[in-house]
């Protein structure tokens, strides 16, 4: 079996390199404007769980009357070219360890710079034969297209149901994948886990952790029309 996986919020917990971003930023604002950091880092921390990512930056210089667009772009730039403190989720050290010998690739959309510093910092290349960064290739190659999952087919020479795809946003991770007759499972963590969707654009199988995946899960798979969604 081949297996190809998503990157945030599927091998590592994405609210973790945000708040490494943040602690940097926190950090630049102190160093460069004398803001005390930790209280810089609070106020951005408090403002994603209240309003989201969307204007973090902005209202953080608007706090400390620091706002101009180059000071907004330079957070920007210091957020994204951070080198953060991450690390791998212990069920996706486990499953690259059963299935040692099983072809691993990822398939992640995003901001080429700021992913591939991610899966350097993760140590990824120790484990997978590829990443695939979706907007290497064109924004309209993201997800959900599956441009790059068939690249894969053509690197191992495979069919869809030689591979089983694993990510965690129902709202573009799945559905296509499911059309072409690719495996698809849908881990059930991160920003996305209480998002409902159809059954069509749903994973086959639904699972809490990567553990569950297991040789005997895998022979199972050939049984596939007899699991139910979830």
């Amino acid at each position: 079996m081949i297996f190809i996986f998503d990157l945030d919020d599927t091998l590592y917990d994405e609210s973790s390199y945000v708040s490494s971003g943040f602690k940097t930023v926190s950090k630049y604002l102190e160093k460069n404007y004398k803001v005390n950091s930790s209280e810089a880092f609070n106020y951005m921390m408090k403002d994603l769980r209240k309003n989201g990512r969307g204007k973090i930056f902005n209202n953080v210089l608007e706090k400390y009357s620091l706002f101009t667009n180059s000071r907004l772009k330079k957070l920007v730039s210091v957020y994204r070219m951070h080198i953060p403190d991450i690390k791998l989720y212990k069920d996706s050290l486990n499953i690259f360890k059963t299935f040692r010998d099983s072809p691993k690739y990822v398939v992640t959309d995003g901001n080429k710079i700021v992913q591939n510093i991610k899966c350097n910092a993760l140590k990824l290349d120790k484990y997978i034969k590829k990443i695939f960064i979706t907007y290497r290739y064109g924004i309209k190659n993201s997800k959900p297209s599956t441009y790059c999952f068939n690249k894969i087919l053509q690197i191992e020479k495979a069919k869809p149901n030689n591979v089983l795809c694993i990510g965690d946003n129902p709202n573009k991770d799945f559905f296509n994948l499911n059309k072409e007759g690719f495996y698809t499972v849908r881990i059930m963590r991160g920003m996305f886990k209480e998002v409902k969707v159809d059954k069509e654009n749903d994973g086959k199988l639904i699972i809490k952790s990567l553990n569950e995946i297991t040789p005997k899960f895998i022979k199972s798979l050939n049984q596939i029309e007899k699991f139910q969604y979830s």
